[in-house]
């Protein structure tokens, strides 16, 4: 209800009026109530009271059981006044108050009498009132009623009844199918407010009718829907019927797309916009499904109201982080509105033409941002910035002006969110961009100086200490670290303390200066300083306090042995006792993803909140678990671990997904299982992998599961050996094989007695890209120069015909599993050649640099020319050969 409203004008812009209502107690509003029972009733202040009780309800006061039943007892009798204003009143203080089922009764008359009366305000409300407070049998007995009233020629009333049974549908379902005839006749209304209740009413009708929606959206696209509103709703639906069709393998022309692209030329805005969203977001939309609905919103974009300028641009900026070749056309007018009134607007306008804006254009947006920032708040510096991160990445040759810009934007003022997000974009540079390395940390070190958040501090402390070690001047990085000792809280002091032991410890020629700064830190006040301090000395020093061992200083040094999730459960389930905490009884196992997080797609973690390499679950992390199981101990050292490949549904009742792990000679499947079934214990788990369509490849050893309990992921190994260095590939079929055994739910103990089964799943293939790591190059060109012209290979190869040149491309991409360079992986709609380069790592650590250039003829046939540059000629000639069998 009423809220304190901020009134301002020139003469008192600070000056607050109140609500009236503001402070009002319970106790005295319900004392006021009992002007209901006066035998004149006023309606002016009774309509004041009921307002009174509104407010304390929707503000959350509670009423006790006597005291709603007292006020809800009063209410009725003033059905007795004719006031209209009154009227409404009370039928809104009964449906806040939700009276029991033996009270409905006491009011059910007045309101049944009031939906035939000849007022339609009565009728219409009356209608919402009986349909929020009765229930199921009394609905029975209004049921003719309110199928007479949808279908009544008032639209007020008919759309009371439309809302009431979607209200309705929820509690009794039954009752309001048996409405579909009525309901089917308000969709034909003259009353664009019918139309758009009876079609979101029917629809709800018919939503587990997969082909029921089907038909009425296909029948209603013809023409028959009038109201915008209710048009609005049937783009909507006509999308869920798309994706449905899509999801249950319908394959061909895509259905009701030309209603959605006629939808386009309607003359509401408000639908024409519904069309161009809906198209956008349409699964694997092609570019020339795309143009049509992004020329509309370039339109738009020109409207002189800014509710249209902002949903044209925020639906840009979505299509932008998908196609953003096809917004390109856009630019120009996206560059007008950066100077927008409308900060909301400006932003997002921004944020696009980072996206979409090509390597030669970036100083110019550069400059133009600088303006702006200094107009907008920190949550929408954080949007601008996070863009600036992704455009770096795009254009890793352009990182000096957006690194020198971040560390600009990082000196100025600002909140905790958005330092942390300009610090984190720096890190992620640092991290992909190697020539940004030193420059990064030293702005990092900068920032630190005058840094008033001391998680920051820390945060960067500690990945100077991962990185700073390994640049090509350490000891430049020393000073300001070490001034945090002096000036910072106890908190950081810490931190730069662990730091300056790390660069002692990897940087043997600064070894001698920080052992005399850390003899320093030994008077520092705080106790956890001097600790550190004094304990750091005792290993760089080796002065025989503690054992200056290989294995202390990696411990005290290097990343952890064990996956971070296990360490905390442990230590969560470790009790005190004379016995210490044995980090070596922590389990090595990286744990799948829960089950339930499969459907969630999570962030990719970037900045200080990612690990320094790589996280405990993927490649160091399996390395570790790996090299601990002594069957694998001697296969050598780990060339690759693939992304996690499902092998079963997401609902059904084991989850398997496997990850290829290729050593030199050696592939270890590793199958990462959960049991979904509460009822059950599973033991003797094991994978049965058939590889007769796997001819290089011969089964050395397995490792099943002893048991697998509920939703406790774990894994089972299987191991093939293949010829050294040789990227073989293959087909496997893999059979889940365990025991099981029933679980008695209120003990949580399993039956002695099991019975031996099995479960069908997915098969697995190793293919040629599994033989190729993913990494970048800076510099293509110089990278390209660097390598022997002798080494090199050149082919030309036919593709057949492509829907587009980007299909190809795509399709090479994947096929050699290698990094796409200077954004080259994006190709204009309307390209009919196109260059792209790749970079990688093939089995052997043999650097591999490509080529390949696309031409597409007017029939759709494409070829390709393929250079291929390598350390090794051999490997050159190995991706050529992948290339003609693929």
């Amino acid at each position: 209800m009423a809220q304190p409203l901020v009134k301002k004008d020139d003469d008192h812009d600070d000056e607050l009026e109140y609500s009236p209502f503001m402070g009002i107690e319970k106790g005295a509003v319900l004392q006021e109530a009992r002007v209901f029972n006066d035998a004149q009733v006023d309606p002016r202040r009774c309509s004041q009271v009921i307002t009174k009780l509104l407010y304390l309800l929707n503000q959350g006061e509670s009423f006790t059981k006597v005291e709603a039943t007292e006020v809800f007892f009063s209410v009725t009798k003033l059905f007795q006044s004719k006031d209209t204003g009154l009227r409404r009143m009370v039928y809104l203080i009964i449906k806040e108050l939700s009276p029991s089922s033996d009270e409905v009764i006491i009011v059910t008359s007045s309101l049944m009498k009031d939906m035939n009366s000849k007022i339609d305000m009565y009728r219409a409300n009356a209608i919402r009132v009986l349909c929020r407070i009765i229930d199921g049998t009394l609905l029975t007995q209004i049921e003719r009623y309110l199928k007479q009233a949808i279908v009544d020629k008032n639209p007020v009333v008919s759309s009371a009844a439309l809302v009431s049974g979607l209200h309705l549908l929820k509690t009794n379902p039954e009752i309001v199918k048996r409405w579909s005839n009525e309901v089917q006749e308000g969709i034909q209304s003259r009353s664009a407010l019918v139309q758009f209740h009876a079609l979101a009413l029917l629809h709800q009708i018919r939503q587990n009718d997969r082909l029921a929606v089907s038909k009425l959206v296909g029948s209603l696209t013809r023409g028959s829907v009038r109201s915008p509103l209710a048009q609005c709703l049937l783009i909507r639906y006509t999308s869920q019927v798309i994706r449905d069709m899509a999801n249950h393998g319908q394959s061909g022309e895509r259905p009701f797309y030309e209603f959605l692209e006629s939808c386009l030329r309607h003359k509401a805005e408000m639908v024409i916009l519904e069309a161009a969203r809906a198209i956008t977001e349409l699964d694997g939309v092609t570019s020339r499904e795309l143009t049509p609905a992004i020329t509309v919103l370039q339109l738009f974009l020109s409207s002189p109201r800014p509710v249209l300028r902002f949903a044209a641009v925020r639906t840009l900026n979505k299509v932008a982080m998908t196609h953003p070749m096809a917004v390109t056309n856009c630019n120009i007018d996206m560059e007008s509105l950066i100077s927008d009134q409308n900060r909301s607007i400006a932003t997002l306008a921004i944020t696009t033409l980072l996206k979409t804006g090509n390597e030669s254009s970036v100083e110019r947006l550069m400059k133009q941002i600088t303006n702006f920032m200094s107009d907008i708040a920190d949550e929408f510096k954080i949007v601008v910035v996070e863009a600036i991160r992704s455009l770096c990445v795009k254009f890793p040759l352009k990182y000096r002006s957006l690194m020198t810009f971040l560390s600009n934007i990082l000196r100025e003022e600002g909140g905790f969110e958005y330092k942390r997000a300009i610090v984190d974009s720096i890190v992620t540079i640092i991290r992909d961009i190697p020539d940004a390395k030193e420059s990064g940390l030293l702005h990092l070190c900068e920032f630190i100086e005058d840094c008033e958040f001391t998680y920051l501090s820390t945060q960067i402390l500690h990945f100077l200490g991962i990185e700073g070690p390994n640049t090509s001047d350490p000891s430049k990085y020393i000073r300001y670290i070490y001034n945090r000792v002096h000036l910072e809280n106890a908190t950081v002091r810490a931190a730069a303390v662990s730091t300056l032991a790390k660069f002692g410890f990897m940087v043997e020629s600064l070894k001698p200066r920080i052992t005399v700064l850390l003899k320093r830190c030994i008077y520092d006040s705080d106790d956890e300083v001097r600790d550190r301090a004094t304990l750091f000395l005792s290993v760089l020093g080796g002065d025989g306090t503690v054992d200056n061992d290989r294995e202390t200083k990696d411990f005290l040094f290097g990343s952890l042995e064990v996956p971070l999730v296990n360490l905390e459960t442990s230590l969560k389930n470790y009790e005190p006792s004379e016995e210490a905490f044995d980090v070596n009884s922590v389990s090595k196992e990286v744990k799948s993803q829960p089950l339930a997080e499969k459907k969630a797609q999570g962030k990719k973690p970037t900045g200080l909140g990612a690990p320094p390499a790589a996280p405990a679950s993927g490649f160091d992390g399996y390395e570790r678990l790996l090299s601990s199981i002594p069957e694998f101990a001697a296969f050598g050292k780990l060339f690759k671990s693939s992304a996690p490949v499902e092998l079963t549904e997401a609902e059904t009742e084991y989850a398997v997904n496997v990850v290829k792990h290729i050593f030199d000679s050696h592939v270890v499947f590793q199958y990462n299982c959960t049991n979904t079934i509460p009822e059950q214990l599973l033991e003797r788990v094991n994978v049965i992998v058939d590889a007769s369509e796997a001819e290089d490849f011969n089964e050395v050893t397995s490792k099943a599961l002893n048991s697998l309990p509920y939703d406790t992921p774990a894994q089972a190994f299987v191991v093939f050996e293949k010829p050294a260095g040789v990227p073989a590939v293959g087909k496997f079929s893999n059979t889940l094989t365990f025991v099981v055994k029933e679980v008695d739910p209120s003990t949580g103990e399993a039956e002695d007695d099991g019975v031996e089964d099995e479960y069908q799943l997915e098969d697995l293939e190793v293919v040629a890209g599994d033989y190729m790591v993913k990494v970048g190059v800076s510099n293509f060109r110089n990278a390209w120069e660097g390598m022997d012209e002798e080494d090199e290979r050149v082919d030309e190869y036919g593709l057949g015909q492509r829907d587009s040149l980007g299909e190809a491309v795509n399709a090479v991409i994947d096929l050699l599993g290698m990094q796409t360079c200077e954004g080259t992986e994006t190709i204009p709609s309307n390209a009919r050649s196109h260059t792209c380069l790749l970079s990688g790592v093939y089995i052997g650590n043999v650097k591999v640099l490509v080529r390949a250039q696309f031409g597409m003829d007017s029939s759709k046939d494409i070829a390709m020319k393929l250079t291929v540059r390598a350390e090794d000629v051999s490997v050159a000639e190995a991706i050529h050969e992948i290339v003609a069998s693929g």
